[in-house]
């Protein structure tokens, strides 16, 4: 189904509950090393849409595949080929930041050496060293969100998908984590992210906008933004996003 530059591939991928249609008939592609943000209000479809593309919620009906494994038939093989960070924070805040590492490690089989010398290397790249001993819960939200991150790209998947990854965190911080989402897009990891700040949006390669269950445009931020004619994202949000008719999540 996929073509070897082809990381995930959405053919009217539609999900159900019961009368309800969460998301509705999407198609789309994300190429291999692309950041593709997946933008839409609350009630939008959008995280239904990411948890059957992570395997953990199987469609009603349509086709998908990511990392060329099919979403209804290879969803562990999906599990071990991707990263994940959610908004709510997916590290352990009784465990160290090093018993972190290791854990989240071990569970995608890695060995004690890759282990090690990689948890050096990464506690060096985020200054963290000093650390590395200290239960989670320390530290400030801002190094925990990086620390994520890290963790989350740590088995060295081909897709990470982010959710929200930047809630709360100060502008600061917000621009250097995506500085690090810069870097492992570079290193060849595809980048699949939602968001609320819309100035995110403008940071992706391609943004695609749900809108209840739908996707209702999907382009490079510049080529949406001379579609709506709007001067930001921002803009070319509100008038997509006034259609909607349902909310929450």
């Amino acid at each position: 189904m996929t073509t070897n530059n082809i990381a995930i591939q959405a053919v009217e991928l539609t999900k159900r509950f019961g009368d309800f249609t969460a998301v509705d008939a999407i198609s789309f592609e994300v190429k291999k090393g692309e950041i593709f943000g997946f933008l839409g209000a609350n009630g939008a479809g959008k995280t239904t849409a990411m948890r059957m593309l992570c395997g953990l919620s199987i469609p009603s009906s349509g086709k998908a595949a990511v990392a060329g494994f099919d979403v209804y038939k290879q969803t562990e093989q999906i599990k071990r080929s991707i990263g994940y960070m959610s908004q709510k924070f997916s590290l352990y805040e009784d465990l160290t930041v090093k018993e972190n590492i290791r854990f989240y490690a071990g569970i995608y089989g890695k060995s004690d050496a890759f282990i090690k010398e990689k948890t050096a290397f990464l506690l060096k790249e985020l200054r963290l060293e000093a650390e590395a001993s200290k239960l989670v819960r320390s530290l400030p939200l801002g190094w925990k969100q990086k620390l994520a991150f890290s963790v989350a790209i740590f088995h060295e998947p081909e897709i990470v998908f982010l959710d929200e990854p930047t809630g709360g965190v100060d502008p600061v911080t917000r621009r250097e984590f995506w500085n690090m989402i810069y870097q492992a897009a570079e290193s060849g990891i595809t980048i699949f992210v939602t968001t609320h700040y819309m100035d995110e949006a403008e940071y992706c390669n391609r943004v695609s906008i749900m809108v209840d269950g739908r996707i209702d445009a999907l382009d490079t931020p510049a080529a949406l933004k001379r579609k709506f004619e709007a001067r930001s994202m921002d803009e070319v949000f509100l008038k997509l996003a006034r259609k909607a008719k349902r909310s929450g999540d």
